[in-house]
């Protein structure tokens, strides 16, 4: 039997993007902003180039959350509350962390504090929170 997540755990994993990634992200998605892949365009933008599309900035939990604690195999994703809060670029290290803040072990779910923050500066990208269900973790 897997041992039990507690709360109050805390998990960390370094993480980053490629020009490819996002390329391909466009591809399966349909989403062709030039937001994302041109970086003439992105120039005359706010950004001044190329951002990562949200929601495969925010794909690293689900990567990370149904492969290693605080989830793992087994890991059923129910619900993730997401705050997109800076832009995130491509080639740039960051840290994904978790914290469970939640156990309920009559139902096997716990609720865990997601956030990404750039390595470099260490300012928050992303933060939410994300509900699981794993019944030989929780």
């Amino acid at each position: 039997m897997s041992k039990k997540i507690e709360v109050g755990a805390k998990y960390q994993h370094e993480f980053r993007f490629s020009q490819a990634d996002v390329q391909a992200f466009a591809d399966l998605t349909g989403d062709h902003n030039p937001i994302h892949l041109d970086a003439e365009y992105a120039a005359t933008t706010k950004f001044k180039q190329p951002i990562i599309h949200g929601h495969l900035s925010s794909s690293v939990f689900t990567r990370f959350l149904g492969m290693e604690e605080p989830g793992g195999p087994g890991s059923i994703y129910m619900k993730q509350e997401t705050e997109y809060l800076r832009p995130m670029y491509v080639d740039t290290d960051y840290l994904v962390e978790f914290e469970v803040v939640e156990v309920d072990p009559v139902r096997h779910i716990a609720r865990i504090s997601t956030q990404v923050k750039n390595k470099e500066t260490g300012k928050v990208t992303i933060r939410g929170i994300g509900t699981l269900m794993n019944e030989t973790h929780y």
